[in-house]
Formats: C-alpha cells, sequence, structure tokens
C-alpha cells in the first residue's frame, strides 16, 4: 500500500481544467502543471464539491461537504467542533504549513491574519497579510486590474510569487521532517495581477469556443435566465472569449508552481505532490459568466494530478474522483485512520490500480455565493450527482437538469422530461436523497422529493424519514454525542429516530 509522510499540496483558484494545456490543447500556456502530469497521474475526470471558493476549501481541507461543516457559502466561518487535516496532522506529528489564501475563518475575502489552530504560525500567510506588506497605493493598485497597464509589476510585487517563495523556505528548511506543506495561490482569481511578460502574452488570444456558448437556456432552470441577463437572446456568432490579463494570470501562476515543484525536486524529491483548482469559470458558456449555482462542466470539473514516489507517471485515470476524496487519501497516505466524520473515501487505491472506481457516485451541491455583498443569485439552493455520464441537478427553487456527457458533452439538452431517461433519473435522484440522509444535510426534507417529474414520490411529511444527524468525531477531539431519547451514547450515527 502506498504510504508517504512528505505531501505537498498545491491549488489554484477559477482555473479550470481546461485551461491546462495537458488537458486540452487550447493555445494557453501551462508547462509547469503539463510537466507534473507528466510525472504523475492526471485525473480527467475530478469534480469540486461546490464551485465556490469557501465552500470548495471546506470539502478540501475537512474532509466534510460544505454543508456537514457549516461552510457552505463564503463569508462563513466553519463550525468550531470542524477540525481541519492541518491539525489532524500537525496532532500526529507531522509538521504542517499553509501558505497563501485560505477563506475559511468567516472574514471578508483576504481572511483575518491570523493563523488557526494546526499550522506553522511562521509559514501562515493569508492575503491580509500580504496586503498589510503593501503601501497604502500599492495596496489599492493590486485590486485593481487596469492598473498593470499603468505600470510594470515585478513578480516578487506579487501574491503568488511571495506565497511560492515562502513554500520553497520552508521545504529547503524541513524537508527532512514528515510535513505537509499547503501552497494555495489566489491566481489567476481576478484582479489577475502578474508581470510583464504575462500582462500582454495573450493580448490577440482567442479561447476556443465551446458550442454552448450558444444556448439559449430553453427549458433550462429559470434563474440561469435571470443570470445570463439577457445574454442569451443574443446572436454568439462573432463572439470572441477574449481574457487575456485572466488568461496571462493563469501562466504565470503556472511558472509560480513550477518554482515549488522544483523546489520540491531539489529538496524533497520523495514526497507526492497533489495539485487541484477550486472551481473554473463559464467563460460565456451557457450564456452566462463566472461561476455560482450550476453544475456545467465548466465551473465544476477541476484538474487534479497526483505524483509522486510509487505513483505510475504519465498515467491519465479515468475514473470520476471528488474534492471529497483528498482529505482521506491524504491521511492513509500518512499512514493514519480515515476519521468518521469525513464524508468522503480514500482515492490511495485508484492511484495504485487506476481500473478501480473509488466512487459509483460524486456529488455538488450549492448554498450561497455571499462575500461582503449580495448578489450572485442569494440563497440557491442546489444538489446534483454525476455517476461518469448522466449527471442530474436538482434546483430546489427552481425547474431540475438532467444530461447525457456521452452523447450531449456541451449540455445543451436538458432531459429532465424524457420518459426515456426516466429510471436512471430516479436513481440519481434516490442517490442524492441518500446521501443527504448519510451525511446529515441540514437542508433535507420532503421538498426535495417531491419533485414535478417524480411520480412516485411519497406524500409530504413532516418527519420526512425521520433521519437523525449526529456527529461521528474521533474521541481525541469530541465526546462520543449521546441519544436524545436516553441520554446514552450512541451506537450508530446514522439511523431512524
Amino acid at each position: 500500500m502506498l504510504r508517504n509522510r512528505k505531501v505537498v499540496f498545491i491549488m489554484t483558484d477559477s482555473q479550470r481544467h481546461d485551461m491546462c494545456s495537458c488537458y486540452r490543447e487550447t493555445g494557453l500556456q501551462t508547462p509547469c502543471i503539463d510537466r507534473l502530469a507528466s510525472r504523475g497521474m492526471r485525473f480527467a475526470n475530478a469534480y469540486t464539491t461546490q464551485p465556490v471558493c469557501q465552500p470548495a476549501r471546506a470539502a478540501i481541507f475537512t474532509g466534510q461537504y460544505p454543508h456537514s461543516c457549516a461552510g457552505w457559502s463564503n463569508s462563513m466561518g466553519i463550525s468550531d467542533n470542524v477540525h481541519t487535516i492541518g491539525e489532524r496532522l500537525s496532532d500526529e506529528g507531522v509538521h504542517t504549513a499553509y501558505v497563501g489564501k485560505w477563506h475559511l475563518d468567516g472574514g471578508d475575502y483576504f481572511g483575518t491574519g491570523m493563523c488557526p489552530k494546526g499550522w506553522d504560525e511562521r509559514y501562515w500567510y493569508d492575503m491580509r497579510c500580504y496586503l498589510q506588506e503593501l503601501s497604502e497605493d500599492m495596496r489599492k493598485s493590486t485590486r485593481r486590474a487596469d492598473s498593470m497597464y499603468e505600470r510594470d509589476y515585478s513578480a516578487q510585487d506579487t501574491y503568488a510569487y511571495r506565497c511560492a517563495d515562502r513554500a520553497v523556505d520552508f521545504l529547503k528548511k524541513y524537508h527532512e521532517e514528515d510535513f505537509f506543506l499547503t501552497v494555495s495561490f489566489d491566481e489567476p482569481h481576478d484582479p489577475y495581477i502578474c508581470p510583464p511578460p504575462y500582462v500582454h502574452m495573450y493580448d490577440d488570444f482567442v479561447f476556443p469556443k465551446s458550442k454552448n456558448v450558444q444556448d439559449t437556456l430553453e427549458n433550462k432552470p429559470d434563474y440561469q435566465c435571470a443570470w445570463a441577463g439577457g445574454r442569451e437572446k443574443e446572436s454568439k456568432e462573432d463572439l470572441e472569449i477574449k481574457h487575456p490579463l485572466f488568461f496571462g494570470c493563469n501562466s504565470f501562476v503556472d511558472e509560480q508552481i513550477g518554482r515549488v515543484v522544483d523546489a520540491v525536486e531539489r529538496y524533497a524529491p520523495d514526497a507526492v505532490i497533489i495539485y487541484t483548482s477550486d472551481h473554473g469559470d463559464m467563460l460565456c458558456s451557457h450564456s452566462i459568466h463566472g461561476k455560482g449555482p450550476a453544475c456545467y462542466e465548466e465551473i465544476t470539473h477541476i484538474p487534479l494530478i497526483i505524483a509522486g514516489k510509487g505513483i505510475p507517471q504519465n498515467t491519465v485515470n479515468e475514473n470520476i474522483v471528488s474534492h471529497l476524496n483528498l482529505a482521506p487519501s491524504i491521511m492513509e497516505l500518512m499512514g493514519l485512520s480515515i476519521p468518521k466524520v469525513m464524508d468522503g473515501s480514500s482515492m490511495l487505491e485508484t492511484l495504485e490500480h487506476p481500473e478501480t472506481a473509488p466512487n459509483e457516485h460524486i456529488f455538488i451541491e450549492f448554498g450561497r455565493y455571499e462575500v461582503d455583498h449580495d448578489g450572485f443569485g442569494g440563497f440557491q439552493p442546489m444538489r446534483c450527482a454525476f455517476d461518469g455520464r448522466y449527471k442530474l441537478c436538482i434546483h430546489l427553487l427552481s425547474s431540475d437538469e438532467l444530461y447525457d456527457l456521452k452523447e450531449d458533452p456541451d449540455e445543451m439538452v436538458n432531459l429532465i422530461d424524457s420518459e426515456a431517461h426516466a429510471q436512471v433519473r430516479n436513481q440519481l435522484h434516490d442517490a442524492i436523497l441518500a446521501e443527504m440522509n448519510r451525511t446529515r444535510d441540514p437542508f433535507r426534507g420532503y421538498y426535495w422529493h417531491r419533485r414535478p417529474w417524480r411520480t412516485d414520490a411519497p406524500e409530504p411529511s413532516w418527519a420526512y424519514t425521520g433521519m437523525t444527524r449526529q456527529r461521528e468525531e474521533d474521541e481525541r477531539y469530541e465526546p462520543r454525542q449521546l441519544n436524545y431519547a436516553d441520554g446514552m451514547p450512541m451506537k450508530d450515527a446514522v439511523r431512524k429516530k
């Protein structure tokens, strides 16, 4: 069984899987990520748990769904009784350090500047730490993308470079220890601050259009038309997807990832490297922009590469995997037991035996977007199940979606009312309902079951399934929870009351 107590975890923000040329040749240049893929395993079908910054990170660093750890929206701190993988590994004698964007403290976009429990304070460097190093003028200018056309930033001025610097320093000093180092870049997220030559590298570049830029959103949930804001009615024949600063920053952060990978190869060549991104960006697909309450491939399908000693090189794994698999995998990789409170399972076996599927389904959700302003549709509760071919998206306040990605990879044809697909649709629906009960989803209830197309749904019941929602945590962190009925320690966390 694969074991390694030296792990470097690298992540970016808003980087679609096909913004890496090892996933799709578009003309974007990511040589360092491509090189990492050549020395490890690239997961062709990896997905976020929620296409928003904090919820995605909540799942990655706690091993729990955003709904399980109260991290289902930006600007919401995860629950006090939720323990991150940094804390768990640190308690097991692993040197843990976190450099970069955190977004789990409930504060504003930049963080509080305070190191959370379990991580080495000497290397803590959230975005507030970075801004506090800058002059007032520099701080303001780095929040404006157009400032790059007014002044030349050096690489050393950027957040990405300073994060990479700290990561290299950690590896140089502590490579002989057991360690878990996270390097969390904000880039290529706006405001896309990067130095020459990246500022002008893509001035004339046009990202290749997918067929779904033509989506008029007919037979799609009504909230998507509100999101599109009328763009769904416009002709896309002359549309050019040009985003030079976003794409320039994408190549710049690739260079900084390369600096970290070079340091791993120099100081800890036997370490395992895990690289991913939190979510993607619509880039005009389906007539919408950014990210939000949808399960489209452009924002949920993320890059994931794992490389290191014992992992087959230059291989592609076609199994569906989720960010939810990462924390359990890291625990098992370190030779530690997987906490019962983690919602996902380890995928170490598929690293050694790629034919082994770690998941029958993966699940995606949405709660809210909020970051110190109200917008992005407000509360748009969504739950989704994907089996590698069919994707069912339930939108509690709107209509639902079913796509066959084998026949319709652009997700243009909504099959939700197709009688020919009723069986697979209902099976995916049952999987969503079961997962909501299994993970004690606080938003569950009969209304998720009683969809217009689910003709066999039971009548509304106030008790619904009557399932408990007690946590099952290692007693090292909290005592065994007690049954409400008799005050005795619970035996089964998930059960009928």
